[in-house]
């Protein structure tokens, strides 16, 4: 995979996985933060053949295969935050979800397997990054997964705009699963149907919805709030 842009070359070296090549222009080699790392200096078209992109900011690096982890290890933490999407096939939404996920400190990001986004060098970029530290899983069927979590005593909300309940009304402590859906069409019945509770945003302005990372972000740090002002009021 070749990942392009200062920020995702940047966390792919402080990252997990392996970094086989560096590329970049003169320019782009003189960045600090590339420090003692060997560097292949390149035309700037000749980095935009190799990414597939112009936006690659002077640098793009050759790094290994992306390490999906094992979706059940993501419950293993007590207080587990973890974000589920159901179909969200835009890289960007993906890539600013995972951004998001990894700047909250969510224990991890599931996906499905089919009609999904994957981590691809377009998430990375939409990530800046983030993909290199946020743990990920693909499963095979979302909703069996759920069912699997709710096992593990997780409690799984899913997110709908036409949801009865305001999502401050729930209890976060424990294990949590977030459930998204898709751009288009929200959650699939199925996914739906398995999670224990339905949520909403309150949105008093004229828009009916937001955009998933946007969702995603007012979410998790809604249920952080809650989780912190639960910590405050303990003995």
């Amino acid at each position: 995979m070749i990942v392009y842009g200062r920020n995702p070359v940047r966390e792919a070296l402080r990252g997990r996985r392996g970094v086989h090549r560096v590329y970049a222009t003169e320019r782009g080699a003189r960045e600090v933060w590339l420090g003692e790392v060997d560097v292949l200096i390149a035309e700037p078209y000749e980095l935009e053949e190799r990414c597939g992109s112009p936006d690659h900011q002077g640098v793009c690096a050759e790094v290994q295969a992306y390490p999906y982890v094992a979706a059940d290890s993501l419950l293993e933490p007590d207080d587990a935050l973890v974000l589920c999407l159901d179909e969200v096939q835009d890289p960007h939404n993906l890539g600013a979800v995972c951004r998001v996920a990894e700047a909250a400190g969510c224990t991890g990001v599931v996906l499905p397997e089919r009609r999904s986004a994957e981590v691809t060098p377009a998430v990375c970029r939409a990530s800046a990054g983030a993909v290199e530290h946020l743990s990920i899983a693909r499963v095979r069927n979302l909703a069996d997964w759920l069912g699997e979590a709710k096992q593990r005593e997780a409690w799984v909300y899913g997110a709908a705009a036409d949801a009865r309940v305001p999502y401050h009304r729930l209890d976060y402590s424990g294990r949590v699963v977030l459930v998204l859906g898709s751009e288009g069409r929200g959650l699939r019945p199925r996914v739906a149907d398995a999670c224990d509770e339905q949520v909403f945003l309150p949105s008093p302005g004229r828009v009916g919805s937001l955009n998933v990372s946007t969702a995603a972000a007012a979410l998790v740090y809604g249920i952080l709030q809650f989780r912190r002002q639960g910590l405050d009021k303990g003995p």
